[in-house]
């Protein structure tokens, strides 16, 4: 079948393995052990580092295929990316609430935030409003930019979900939100009943 003499073949399976087939074993293990002592973050270029320190030496393409061959693939840890910028000379609102996080009723004190999540596409950010009292997300916008209008579509949202009593919104937001929407609807030559003052 294979071609082969039985006394060949039996002499290959009793044959040693070659110098180069024991240090690649060697090193196969080594980057094994690097690899989980690492918690499966390093790749070859880190590992390929750690063998030459160690005296091993190698190249990072043969470090590449050898974590290829095993199945040993790097995770990868997004860096943290900074989204708050405080050096600016817009107004800073009064803290209202002054960590006290209670309501006694439905649209009495909303709250709002601001959460990314790295996808395959990018980082998406998503703004969102919540109730106190209901605990209840009553607006959110996602984008692939955060961005003051991203998060005045949340509270819109909101707005038009909940339909809270006037005095719920702060003055400074509601002037804002009210000039966002008068744009937003002159620009698309719709009617402006949004515009409208909370009363």
């Amino acid at each position: 079948m294979l071609q082969v003499y039985r006394s060949g073949y039996y002499a290959w399976l009793k044959r040693p393995d070659s110098a180069r087939k024991q240090w690649r074993r060697k090193v196969t293990q080594r980057i094994h052990a690097i690899f989980l002592s690492s918690r499966r973050l390093y790749g070859s270029p880190k590992i390929t580092q750690i063998l030459r320190h160690e005296g091993i030496r190698v190249s990072q393409k043969t470090v590449a295929q050898i974590m290829c061959e095993c199945g040993l693939k790097s995770r990868t840890v997004r860096k943290y990316k900074a989204t708050t910028n405080s050096k600016h000379n817009h107004p800073v609102h009064e803290n209202v609430l002054n960590q006290t996080f209670r309501a006694q009723r439905p649209n009495q004190v909303w709250m709002s935030d601001i959460t990314y999540v790295w996808t395959e596409e990018g980082w998406l950010y998503v703004a969102s409003v919540m109730d106190l009292y209901t605990r209840k997300i009553v607006g959110w916008k996602a984008g692939a930019r955060m961005t003051k209008d991203l998060v005045m579509d949340a509270l819109e949202q909101a707005y038009q979900r909940e339909k809270p009593a006037a005095g719920v919104l702060p003055d400074a937001v509601e002037k804002h939100r009210i000039a966002t929407v008068r744009v937003s609807y002159v620009e698309s030559s719709e009617i402006l009943c949004l515009g409208c003052p909370l009363s």
